[in-house]
């Protein structure tokens, strides 16, 4: 066999394989470890703009034990919305420290604003109902390498 059409084949073997759990247009981003407590998370980390806009945009489904973290230049009152977004989804608003400062439920494919309550540069985004199932809430300190060195 050509080495091209080896080639070829390879693609096609790959696109035409069943889609992730997570659906939708897909980034390469890279993944984190995050704990709070004894619970992990495995989060996909989004810092620019670019990675930020889609963020967990179209996906049909999320695993249980994943999120996305999102990482801003500086602390500011971040707002999250979720138009487009087809799952519902809890917004941990994290201070650079890793302690959650306010967690809100956001509904799939509404445009309502959530805000943090203070300027933040983290906010993770998980299947709505993880913090809660975890016993988990405001001033919940989060650990990872993210936090390890506040700025």
């Amino acid at each position: 066999m050509k080495p091209l059409h080896a080639a070829l084949l390879a693609c096609a073997a790959i696109l035409s394989t069943p889609a992730s759990a997570q659906e939708g247009p897909q980034l390469n981003l890279p993944r984190v470890q995050l704990t709070a407590g004894f619970h992990q998370i495995d989060t996909q980390v989004a810092t620019t703009p670019d990675e930020q806009a889609l963020g967990l945009m179209f996906r049909k489904e999320m695993p249980q034990h994943e999120g996305m973290l999102f990482v801003f230049p500086s602390a500011r009152q971040q707002c999250f919305w979720m138009k487009n977004t087809l799952i519902p989804l809890t917004a941990a608003f994290v201070a650079d420290d890793g302690t959650i400062v306010n967690l809100e439920d956001m509904k799939p494919q509404t445009t309502q604003s959530h805000c943090s309550k203070k300027p933040v540069r983290f906010v993770l985004e998980v299947n709505q109902g993880w913090f809660e199932r975890k016993g988990l809430k405001a001033g919940t300190k989060l650990s990872g390498r993210p936090f390890a060195n506040p700025q």
